[in-house]
């Protein structure tokens, strides 16, 4: 039976997509811009059933080298999770993929298409080329895409640049919703202040709000670090302001903590940093790893 968020051929944002396609054709509209709006519209829609964002011509950079790809897709917490490339019908789309990846652009999941056809590579490789004037491939293409999920880098030094890339992407994501529960949510603004006293008695009477929004975030973030990789799990017992964060962060509902876990083990860093300190560790039987 077909998830609640698969993409169906007859849903309304492909429909819609085609009859797009139908209104520039009758009008002889063939330009890039043009053609290239009805795709983006398509996958705009689609990325919100899967909870992503499509963010337009976002400059970044990809091994070193400064791209735009023509969209790319953030998920919940504000990481990369593809990224889409739209060429001209006029030109030649395998040619044009292989310049794109001589100027860096990724390809852990990323689209390149000419409204006629398209590819999907993934984890660096040619995953699928299908006709988009079929919309059961069409369908198909999209439900690669928005399933897919990268592989745990089993390399140490690679997923250590990864995750120094993505931890800030991460950390963007719950400043804004930090920020959005300082705004709205009653609960959270009780806890905080509570704590926000808690931390200037105890730490520093000049201690600014900023800097304990900040606290919240770093704990979100190495309290699972210390958890998954070192196997203490009574860290926030033994520790009274750890104790205290973790107060107010219950009270922020809308921070996602299995994404945060899954985002952390997605990308190979918790896999390969318990790789790289399991061996000494264990010679001092200092921890124990699964």
């Amino acid at each position: 039976m077909p998830s609640p968020t698969t993409v169906k051929p007859t849903q309304k944002a492909v429909k819609t997509y085609y009859a797009a396609l139908k209104t520039y054709a009758d009008q002889g509209v063939d330009n890039e811009s043009a053609l290239r709006s009805a795709f983006q519209n398509l996958l705009a829609d689609t990325a919100k059933r899967f909870g992503w964002a499509l963010i337009a011509e976002e400059a970044h950079t990809s091994g070193g080298k400064a791209i735009r790809p023509d969209a790319t897709f953030r998920d919940r917490n504000s990481l990369r999770r593809g990224h889409w490339e739209a060429k001209d019908t006029k030109d030649d789309l395998e040619a044009e993929i292989q310049k794109k990846i001589a100027k860096g652009y990724p390809l852990t999941n990323t689209i390149f298409e000419d409204t006629r056809q398209a590819y999907l590579y993934q984890n660096g490789r040619q995953a699928m080329k299908v006709d988009l004037t079929q919309p059961r491939q069409l369908a198909d293409l999209l439900n690669a895409f928005f399933a897919y999920t990268e592989p745990a880098h089993e390399d140490f030094n690679k997923a250590v640049e990864e995750f120094k890339e993505r931890v800030p992407e991460l950390a963007r994501g719950l400043v804004a919703k930090i920020e959005e529960a300082h705004r709205d949510n009653r609960k959270f603004q009780a806890a905080f202040a509570q704590f926000y006293d808690l931390c200037r008695t105890s730490l520093n009477p000049n201690l600014s709000q900023a800097a304990v929004d900040e606290m919240l975030v770093q704990h979100l973030l190495t309290e699972r670090l210390i958890r998954t990789i070192f196997d203490r799990q009574d860290f926030i017992r033994r520790n009274v302001i750890a104790a205290e964060v973790e107060r107010v962060i219950d009270a922020q509902a809308s921070v996602d903590r299995v994404a945060i876990s899954r985002a952390l083990r997605r990308h190979g860093y918790l896999s390969a940093t318990r790789r790289l300190i399991t061996p000494p560790i264990k010679h001092r039987g200092a921890a124990r790893f699964p």
